[in-house]
C-alpha cells in the first residue's frame, strides 16, 4: 500500500490535543491512493485540505492516521482515521459564530466537525465523511485495530457483469471452482510469514495473522472473498486473491499456496496480483475502550513467528 514518508500515527496524543475519530467512506476509482504524494489527488490530501479550510484561522492544519493505506483504485466502506485537533483549534470550531443565524451555545466538537467537513466535501462526492467523534482514551486509528476486513469482487464467465457494479468488481473470463478456491484459502489461514504475498518493505515485517479467508458465490453468481486480518501488508490481500483465482481455473495446484509460504518468495508466473479496483475495505475492528491504549503498544511491538526463517 501507499506509505507516507512520516507515520504521523506514531504521535501520541498529549495533554494539550484533542483526538477525534474519523468514519469514512470512498469511491478509489479517481484516488491514487489513501497516502499524500505530490500532483497526485489522495484521500488523505482532500480530508486534510478540507481540515486546513475549516482551521484556517488556526494553522497548521492537523495530519489525518489512518487505519489502513490502501492503493490506487481501492475502495472502502468502513475505513477509520484520527486527527488530533490543538485546543485552540477545538474551541474554535465550538465557538458560536456571530451573524450565523440561531445556534446553540455550547456545540459538540465531534458533531460540528464532522457537518464542516460535509460542508466542504459536498462538491467531491466520492468521498464521505461518515462519522466524526471525540475519541476514547488511548484511541490510535492503525495501532489499537484488532482486525481489518476486506472484500474482493470477481464476475467470472457465468455471473452477471452489472455494469453498475463495474468498478468495483473485476470481471473475468474464464470460469472459476468456488469451491477449490474456498478450500485453498483455508489453507492459509493463521499466524505466518506472508512474504511470498506482500511486497516488501525494507525494515518491514510480513509476519501476519490472517484470521480469515473464504470464498461465496452471491445470487447474482458474483465471488467474494472475505479476507480478514490483524494487519496487511503491501499488495497482501490482492495477491492473496491471484494465487485462488488460479486455483480457480485450475493452473496451480492448492499445495502450491502452502509450499509458496515456506519459499517466502514471489514468483514471477503462479499467479498474477489481481487488479484493485475489486478490492473494498469493509469494517476496522478495535477492542472495548478500555483496551485501546495497551492493543496499541502491542501492536507497534515488531510480529516475529516462532518458526519464520530466517531473512
Amino acid at each position: 500500500m501507499n506509505r507516507a514518508p512520516d507515520d504521523v500515527s506514531r504521535r501520541p496524543e498529549t495533554t494539550d490535543s484533542i483526538r477525534i475519530r474519523l468514519d469514512i467512506a470512498y469511491d478509489g476509482t479517481n484516488f491514487a491512493g489513501w497516502a499524500i504524494q505530490p500532483g497526485f489527488r489522495t484521500v488523505q490530501g482532500e480530508i486534510q485540505s478540507g481540515l486546513a479550510a475549516i482551521l484556517k484561522r488556526y494553522p497548521p492544519g492537523p495530519t489525518v492516521a489512518v487505519a489502513g493505506r490502501t492503493d490506487a483504485g481501492v475502495h472502502a466502506f468502513g475505513q477509520v482515521a484520527h486527527v488530533d485537533l490543538t485546543a485552540e483549534q477545538a474551541d474554535g470550531l465550538v465557538r458560536p459564530r456571530q451573524g450565523i443565524g440561531v445556534r446553540p451555545a455550547t456545540l459538540e466538537l465531534g458533531a460540528e466537525l464532522h457537518h464542516r467537513l460535509r460542508g466542504i466535501l459536498v462538491n467531491r462526492p466520492d468521498i464521505v465523511v461518515v462519522r466524526a467523534r471525540r475519541a476514547a482514551a488511548g484511541f490510535d486509528a492503525r495501532y489499537s485495530a484488532l482486525w481489518r476486513r476486506y472484500e474482493y469482487r470477481i464476475a467470472d464467465r457465468g455471473a452477471l457483469h452489472d455494469p453498475l457494479q463495474r468498478l468495483r468488481t473485476t470481471w473475468y473470463p474464464h470460469e472459476l471452482d468456488a469451491g477449490a478456491m474456498d478450500a485453498a484459502a483455508a489453507s492459509l489461514v493463521g499466524l505466518h510469514d506472508f512474504a511470498a504475498y506482500c511486497k516488501r518493505r525494507p525494515g518491514a515485517t510480513t509476519i501476519r495473522t490472517l484470521q480469515e479467508f473464504s470464498w461465496r458465490r452471491d445470487p447474482d453468481g458474483v465471488l467474494v472473498a472475505v479476507v480478514k486480518a490483524d494487519a496487511f501488508c503491501h499488495s497482501m490481500v490482492r495477491s492473496l486473491v491471484g494465487a485462488c483465482v488460479a486455483v480457480g481455473e485450475g493452473k496451480l495446484d492448492p499445495a502450491r499456496l502452502i509450499d509458496l509460504r515456506f519459499e517466502r518468495e514471489r514468483p514471477s508466473g503462479d499467479f498474477n496480483v489481481m487488479a484493485p479496483h475489486g478490492l473494498s475495505l469493509i469494517q476496522v475492528g478495535y477492542p472495548d475502550d478500555a483496551e485501546l491504549a495497551m492493543r496499541a503498544v502491542e501492536t507497534r511491538a515488531r510480529r516475529v513467528h516462532p518458526d519464520a526463517f530466517p531473512a
